[in-house]
């Protein structure tokens, strides 16, 4: 008892709060400073730390129907949570000559996310399309 009193006393000598930081079975543990403070910067590691982020998926042009299916499942739960998703095709070798597939595989991932979320970009060029949730 007379340890509380002594930090409430140590606390206000110094212009600060005593304040309680976990509440442990055994003895809380408690922190002389400023409340103020502690609540802003508390404020601030949660909107960073809840910031949107870009999730990638790397596909190849002749992706497997349950490999798809897959991917477009998770970036619905990436969309669903925020997230913006970005997707690119990468070909390799021989692949070169059937761009045509690797940019209608990019038509077909913006219609199947077309509900979950809405096109930031679609550059056929370099094979990327980028969905925000929306």
């Amino acid at each position: 008892m007379t340890d509380t009193r002594d930090a409430l006393q140590l606390a206000a000598n110094a212009g600060l709060d005593l304040v309680v930081v976990s509440e442990g079975k055994d003895v809380p543990v408690a922190k002389i400073l400023d409340y103020g403070k502690h609540q802003y910067q508390q404020k601030k590691r949660q909107k960073q730390s809840s910031r949107p982020t870009v999730k990638e998926v790397r596909l190849r042009p002749n992706v497997g129907e349950a490999d798809y299916s897959l991917r477009i499942d998770r970036a619905v739960e990436w969309l669903s949570k925020g997230d913006s998703v970005k997707f690119q095709i990468r070909l390799r070798g021989r692949e070169h000559q059937n761009r045509d597939r690797a940019v209608e595989l990019l038509e077909r991932i913006v219609v199947d996310l077309g509900q979950a979320g809405k096109l930031q970009s679609l550059d056929k060029r370099s094979l990327i399309v980028q969905i925000t949730p929306g």
